[in-house]
């Protein structure tokens, strides 16, 4: 049966994602990250292109965590997303 996987988005990429702080994709099993952001993508390529460079990589000022576990120190985009996880995505703030 199917179960959402939800990502959280910060205050700054919202403007992309049409206003939503939460956007939820329904999943029958687990999927990558890459996949995700894929369907993700297709929705709001914008965001997408704030998340990810042009070869799929995520941008170096862009964190994401599934459950809490940063997906750079597990697979990158290859890291698993279970049905039912949430994802975190935090995009730094530069200033000079």
């Amino acid at each position: 049966m199917p179960a959402d996987v939800t990502v959280l988005v910060p205050s700054l990429l919202r403007q992309f994602t049409d206003g939503h702080e939460e956007l939820r994709l329904s999943v029958d099993g687990p999927v990558t990250l890459a996949e995700m952001l894929d369907v993700l993508g297709a929705q709001y390529p914008i965001f997408n292109r704030r998340i990810r460079d042009e070869t799929g990589s995520l941008r170096r000022y862009v964190n994401v965590y599934v459950e809490r576990d940063d997906v750079r120190r597990l697979r990158g985009t290859a890291t698993e997303v279970q049905p039912g996880q949430e994802v975190l995505i935090i995009q730094s703030v530069a200033g000079g």
